[in-house]
């Protein structure tokens, strides 16, 4: 809980090309020291790799991808009587999103250099990996998800 009341929820405006808000949290992610024009760049080209494989929609893939990733449930630590208990909880709205994000952009960045040059072709690979229920990204929420489940025993502790 932030001390000073809740945060407040940024307006963030829709990708120019697009019009998604959600691809603009893509591209807004993976920015780095601030060159939004390069993390643009590798998004488009990643999309376009995404219309050339699949010929359907980018947007679409995109989003069904998204869909795949987004956690239900997960794991945070309580501490009760002196030991922490991992409490399996569901994830709100937001947070699936953001999370799901940050996965497919950890999963992308991870991929090997050798069978990929660009970032811009490791997330088209990661997208359309999760746009069918495989990949890295799918690995990690298919983790959270279990540990979740695994630790279901200690749900009484939610509050």
């Amino acid at each position: 809980m932030p001390r000073r009341g809740q945060a407040k929820v940024k307006k963030i405006k829709p990708d120019p090309i697009y019009g998604s808000v959600v691809l603009a949290k893509l591209i807004n992610s993976i920015m780095k020291s601030g060159k939004k024009s390069v993390a643009q760049k590798q998004v488009y080209k990643a999309l376009e790799i995404v219309k050339e494989k699949e010929s359907t929609e980018p947007l679409h893939v995109f989003k069904q991808a998204l869909d795949n990733i987004r956690p239900s449930m997960e794991v945070k630590t309580r501490r009760v009587g002196g030991a922490a208990y991992q409490v399996p909880t569901p994830v709100r709205g937001r947070r699936k999103e953001s999370l799901a994000i940050r996965w497919l952009i950890e999963a992308s960045r991870k991929k090997s250099n050798s069978e990929f040059h660009t970032f811009g072709e490791k997330l088209a690979s990661e997208i359309i990996d999760a746009s069918t229920g495989e990949g890295g990204a799918m690995k990690k929420k298919e983790d959270v998800e279990r540990q979740a489940v695994s630790n279901r025993a200690f749900s009484h502790f939610r509050w």
